[in-house]
């Protein structure tokens, strides 16, 4: 149902920025020759139209939403693959990396106000529209937080607390599920305090997603990922692991410190990134974040058993929060 829409929407893009969007969604590959089926996994779509579900709504009636709510995935994916400086995405090369840094930025502008077009052609365009522009000024402040992180101190005041943590996480990625299951339950036609209630179910889901992409940045297949190996901590990112592990006050959490404190620098090479995981582990951090996904999507769950009066929707939602959590295994 979404990918004839997302195609009929990018239609409207420069034929250059069409052809990469669609590079981009996995539907070709760099030079526009179709390729094998591939892409993202479709999770803020699929919210939109499981919360119109929830409330007793149809899933045709939020399309538009569905639309508008994977674009903006989109065009924050090219973005922040080039402030991130990544090169490799799904097991090909990032969009800036295949086709420039000015195009990429460009194409990504393009499907975001594609985005907004497809909202203000769906039913409630003026509080969808709301919705969508508070979303995106709070993935806007969660990426700056986290930029921001990685020029903070590993250790003493200056360190990213778990806290500060949550707070970005739920910016950078909750913003836009939270937004996907409140543009879902409007255009289903719920009152505003279930609305609300749906996005907070989508805030915490979006949370346990990105404590669960740390995960994988971290001890992902490559295979499976289609990122290298050790990935955020090459980069020197502050995720949750490692804030959780430096704050466990363990001999190794001291270990790791010291080592990523080095004069040296770190990472010095494979073997420290390496050593570096191992410590993280060691003082607790792997297991810390494994726990608190689990505890996002479990309150995630809770609120949909309240709300809901859809259980084929709801078993579908609790389908949905075990995938995002499960990746990790």
């Amino acid at each position: 149902m979404l990918r004839p829409a997302l195609r009929q929407a990018l239609d409207a893009l420069h034929p250059l920025h069409a052809r990469m969007a669609a590079y981009a969604f996995g539907w070709s590959d760099a030079d526009g020759e179709p390729g094998e089926p591939g892409g993202g996994k479709g999770l803020r779509p699929a919210l939109v139209v499981l919360s119109a579900e929830a409330v007793g709504g149809e899933a045709e009636a939020v399309l538009p939403a569905a639309v508008a709510i994977e674009l903006v995935h989109a065009f924050s994916l090219i973005h922040d693959d080039i402030i991130d400086g990544d090169e490799r995405r799904r097991h090909r090369e990032t969009v800036w990396k295949a086709y420039g840094i000015g195009p990429a930025v460009l194409v990504g502008d393009g499907l975001l106000a594609l985005a907004m077009r497809s909202v203000a052609a769906g039913p409630g365009a003026e509080p969808a529209a709301h919705h969508l522009s508070a979303a995106l000024m709070e993935l806007v402040r969660g990426q700056a937080d986290d930029v921001i992180f990685e020029e903070r101190a590993w250790t003493g005041e200056r360190a990213v607390t778990v806290r500060e943590y949550l707070g970005m996480a739920g910016g950078k990625t909750g913003s836009l599920l939270a937004c996907a299951a409140a543009l879902g339950a409007a255009a289903g036609g719920a009152p505003r305090e279930v609305v609300d209630s749906l996005s907070d179910m989508g805030r915490h889901l979006g949370i346990a997603l990105q404590i669960v992409d740390d995960l994988l940045g971290i001890w992902g297949d490559p295979a499976v990922t289609g990122k290298p190996a050790l990935g955020d901590l090459r980069r020197r990112k502050k995720t949750l692991p490692v804030i959780a592990a430096l704050a466990s006050g363990t001999p190794a959490a001291r270990r790791l410190a010291g080592l990523l404190t080095d004069p040296g620098g770190f990472p010095a090479g494979q073997d420290e990134l390496e050593l570096a995981a191992a410590l993280v582990e060691e003082a607790g951090g792997r297991a810390y974040a494994e726990r608190r996904a689990r505890a996002h999507a479990d309150g995630a769950l809770r609120i949909a058993e309240e709300v809901s009066v859809s259980p084929a929707a709801t078993a579908e939602l609790r389908a949905f929060a075990a995938y995002l959590v499960d990746r990790v295994r």
